[in-house]
């Protein structure tokens, strides 16, 4: 297989999340609500229980649950059955923008902990399953401090642009139609990805690839000798 086909397979397993996520609730809430005439309650609360189903459903099938997946997870279960007891369009709009925040919190309490949560979804795209990479990960998480910097700059970005979003929405929950908020909070929330990953590129995962490309340049010719700190 040739690496643009790996390429390839790899952005559409990046994207499916998203499309199932983000689209298709979006898509789904117009038609329960325009094509088959139901509440915006009824339609809100349906079309949000696509990412629950779609994250249980992974962890199934992988067998196997990360902090970033149960988390999600845990959010998404617990906003649908409040939606159906709220009762009220614009709380279960609020709802939406209370996972962004949980998710947000829960990023950087990570980060805290000393085990940055976005690093399992970064880790992959940087290493692109090459061996010598993955030893000169290691090799830098044990012994470079500008490293593990990088790493825990990145989950603090994606952790304080969450926030953010959350702000940003539900502010306009109370401003905007619920009609209108339903599209205009997804468009709010790929903006804010967009900028996180503009930034969390920039500030971490730039520096990333440089410091992966020296040490395994630096491996080859030493042996794996353990990183030392920057």
């Amino acid at each position: 297989m040739t690496t643009e086909t790996t390429n390839s397979a790899s952005l559409r397993r990046s994207l499916l999340p998203l499309v199932l996520d983000v689209a298709v609730p979006l898509g789904s809430y117009y038609l329960f609500r325009n094509g088959l005439g139901m509440s915006a309650v009824a339609a809100l609360g349906l079309s949000s229980a696509v990412p629950a189903v779609r994250t249980g459903w992974s962890v199934v099938r992988r067998q196997k649950v990360n902090g970033m997946a149960a988390l999600i997870l845990v959010v998404n279960v617990v906003g649908v059955l409040l939606s159906f007891v709220a009762g009220d369009a614009r709380l279960m709009l609020v709802k939406d923008s209370g996972i962004s925040s949980v998710v947000g919190i829960g990023v950087l309490v990570s980060v805290r902990l000393g085990r940055p949560m976005m690093t399992e979804g970064m880790k992959p795209f940087l290493i692109k399953g090459d061996a010598e990479r993955a030893a000169a990960w290691e090799r830098l998480v044990s012994g470079s401090t500008r490293f593990r910097r990088a790493e825990r700059t990145f989950s603090q970005v994606w952790g304080v642009t969450l926030l953010g979003e959350c702000v940003a929405r539900i502010v306009g929950v109370y401003v905007f139609p619920v009609d209108t908020m339903v599209w205009l909070g997804t468009v709010v929330m790929v903006g804010a990805m967009l900028v996180a990953v503009l930034v969390g590129g920039a500030l971490a995962v730039e520096p990333m690839k440089g410091m992966l490309r020296d040490e395994v340049a630096l491996g080859a010719g030493r042996g794996g000798v353990v990183a030392q700190g920057a």
